[in-house]
């Protein structure tokens, strides 16, 4: 086996921390993308505890902030001679939250964590990407755009500047964006030894400890859907596969829900002149180092 460098963002809880778990047991190195120091420290201790393995390593960074992911996108350079994997995992997604917040450039926190923060990424990765053998970048998307098959993303207000917010819309939003994204981006690879795919992430046991603001109702409404769902572990399966399975190697642009079958988006999100309007607008947020 080809040990490789893997890099996921949101490692310090749920399905990435059992990504990252799964990954260093496999004699993988693995970079925790965490927001919090403290908490990114204790995950770090925890990986290593659960994996057996001292391949991994801490990285503060918050997806929400342009800056923050320049700087860790340049400690990654100076750290390693190349990246192989790419998970971006992070996600904001508060089922608490009632109002817009906005991020230090500005930006509506959904749609920059979720959408810009991880083309931001990709951009500032790409030449230890493209050190690698063969990278990969995996983009992590929701079973619940099944739900909303007519959405299409309003690329005239995607930070809800002139509509009512709410958290379901803009996360769906920017997962949406996420999907297209990644097809957009496997085109403009295509001629590199970089692949691009989605995966499709279904249900998940919530630890609903993390929102200490959510109401009753909310609990106990999480809790009778953990019923239903499958362990982060579980789910990290896909991750782990995507990452590593070396059938995947020359697979690029394909979207996989949780039992690794490659799925459709539906058209909006296969229209390349909608991705191309997608990353137009999306062009207009990025900060460059």
């Amino acid at each position: 086996m080809e040990k490789k460098i893997c890099l996921i963002t949101g490692a310090n809880a749920g399905i990435g921390k059992a990504a990252a778990i799964q990954l260093a047991q496999a004699g993988h190195h693995v970079i925790l993308g965490c927001r919090n120091s403290q908490r990114g420290q204790q995950a770090l201790e925890s990986v290593r505890a659960a994996s057996g393995s001292s391949g991994v390593s801490l990285l503060v960074l918050d997806m929400a902030s342009q800056a923050s992911i320049i700087n860790a996108a340049q400690q990654v350079q100076r750290d390693h001679s190349g990246l192989d994997v790419l998970i971006h995992n992070a996600a904001a997604f508060d089922i608490s939250q009632k109002t817009k917040q906005v991020t230090p450039e500005g930006i509506e926190t959904v749609w920059a964590t979720n959408h810009v923060g991880p083309v931001l990424l990709t951009d500032a990765l790409l030449p230890a990407l493209k050190r690698s053998p063969q990278g990969r970048i995996i983009m992590i998307a929701s079973k619940g755009l099944m739900m909303h098959p007519r959405l299409k993303i309003d690329l005239d207000d995607p930070e809800f500047a002139n509509r009512k917010f709410s958290v379901p819309p803009a996360y769906y939003q920017s997962k949406l964006a996420q999907v297209m994204y990644t097809y957009w981006l496997a085109k403009e690879l295509e001629t590199t030894a970089i692949t691009v795919n989605a995966i499709r992430v279904t249900n998940v046991k919530v630890d609903v400890s993390r929102y200490p603001d959510l109401g009753w109702l909310a609990k106990a409404a999480y809790s009778l859907k953990s019923r239903f769902s499958i362990s982060p572990e579980a789910m990290a399966e896909t991750y782990t596969y995507l990452a590593t399975d070396p059938a995947l190697a020359m697979v690029t642009g394909a979207y996989f829900d949780e039992n690794r079958k490659q799925v459709s988006a539906g058209k909006y999100a296969a229209s390349a002149r909608a991705q191309t309007r997608l990353m137009e607008v999306t062009q207009t947020y990025l900060r460059h180092a």
